[in-house]
């Protein structure tokens, strides 16, 4: 099936990022599109306009995005953020199917409170891993810190997933695109499982770090099949899952598994 890795820059306005979303997904449609994977944080760029923004997922930017997906005929998976009810919000990415109906939602597990940042502050954290049926696929959903925790990726493989599917607003600093790449390769390594991983786009007008870019699809090899660079840009590419069956007839290391405790 061909996916859209969808890499914007998210600017501090909803109305801004809900236009550009929307343009990502027809462009997704116009190239073949069956999924448009748009990142972490979509609804608003990270920082405390996330509590002022936050919404229902039946609020005006969810309900963008599935006319959006019911007008292309795309599923879509986005970054938004909830209310959470103790002055927090939920940083939850909503999955939503061609028809524009509301597949499912995944409220970010593991908080960034790391290399001097401090989601908790805004953010409430969730505890629910989630695999969600989108576009004839199901998806085991990871939201950026989640990706350090191979233990939530393997959890998602005992829970049916057929893919991971990664957003993220990834900060920049010391090693960190570097950390990214390989993070998100090792967990498609070591599940042999396609992994779908989208990131915003740098955007100059900010200096808060976030969006290193790097999207990328790797197949359950590892092997980066396409990689998005820096800049902001929509790129379709193939994700078949007959490869899945051929790896894991020579690599089938999840059948080897010695330790299955807590679903690792």
């Amino acid at each position: 099936m061909r996916v859209a890795l969808c890499q914007l820059a998210v600017t501090k306005d909803p109305k801004t990022n809900l236009e550009r979303a929307r343009a990502a997904v027809a462009e997704a449609a116009a190239a073949g599109a069956r999924l448009a994977v748009l990142p972490e944080a979509t609804l608003v760029r990270f920082g405390r306009d996330a509590l002022a923004a936050a919404e229902p997922l039946d609020g005006p930017f969810v309900s963008g995005l599935a006319e959006a997906a019911r007008e292309h005929g795309v599923a879509v998976l986005a970054g938004v953020f909830e209310p959470s009810g103790d002055g927090r919000v939920y940083n939850t990415a909503v999955a939503i199917e061609a028809d524009g109906s509301l597949a499912g939602s995944y409220r970010k597990i593991h908080l960034f409170d790391s290399f001097g940042g401090r989601e908790s502050e805004l953010v409430r954290p969730g505890d629910t891993p989630v695999v969600v049926g989108l576009a004839g696929l199901r998806l085991g959903l990871v939201t950026c810190y989640d990706v350090r925790f191979p233990e939530l990726a393997r959890r998602l493989v005992d829970l049916g997933a057929e893919a991971f599917a990664v957003i993220a607003a990834w900060g920049s600093g010391p090693m960190k695109e570097d950390h990214w790449v390989t993070l998100v390769r090792a967990r498609a390594i070591e599940n042999t499982m396609w992994t779908i991983a989208v990131g915003q786009a740098p955007a100059p007008e900010f200096r808060d770090g976030f969006g290193v870019g790097r999207s990328m699809l790797v197949d359950p090899m590892g092997v980066v099949r396409t990689d998005l660079g820096p800049d902001a840009a929509v790129r379709v590419a193939e994700l078949d899952l007959a490869a899945t069956e051929r790896v894991r007839a020579v690599l089938p290391c999840l059948e080897h598994r010695r330790l299955r405790g807590n679903g690792s």
